[in-house]
């Protein structure tokens, strides 16, 4: 699979009440049990959150069909093996893979030794 490095650090935040990312970039809030998790440029970060910042995100190119298996797996199985955490955000169309910044060449390493090709921002 192909996957293309987004320019920016991204930051994983989470709060008691609702958040809502700008506009532009890639950007999500999901909602459960325990409260509201927002996931967003990492200078958009949202005042008064607790977030953790400085992750990359790899951004799967599609779209890909919903009747597609096994694309998270082949994605995530090299970077487990090579003991790079993974986030995991789907839209409608593709997949983004988001992993810490201080391990994003070991992520390139295993993804590209599992066939995959990484390109860079544009």
């Amino acid at each position: 699979m192909r996957l293309e490095l987004l320019a920016e650090p991204y930051a994983v935040c989470t709060a008691p009440h609702p958040l809502v990312p700008g506009p532009g970039a890639l950007a999500a809030v999901l909602r459960d049990a325990d409260g509201y998790t927002w996931v967003g440029p990492e200078a958009e970060a949202p005042q008064g959150a607790t977030c953790r910042g400085g992750w990359r995100v790899l951004a799967v190119e599609g779209p890909l069909d919903f009747g597609l298996t096994g694309v998270l797996a082949a994605l995530t199985a090299p970077l487990a093996e090579a003991g790079v955490p993974v986030f995991v955000l789907s839209t409608w169309s593709t997949d983004f893979l988001l992993v810490p910044g201080v391990q994003l060449e070991a992520a390139r390493v295993a993804l590209t030794a599992a066939g995959h090709e990484l390109t860079r921002p544009r």
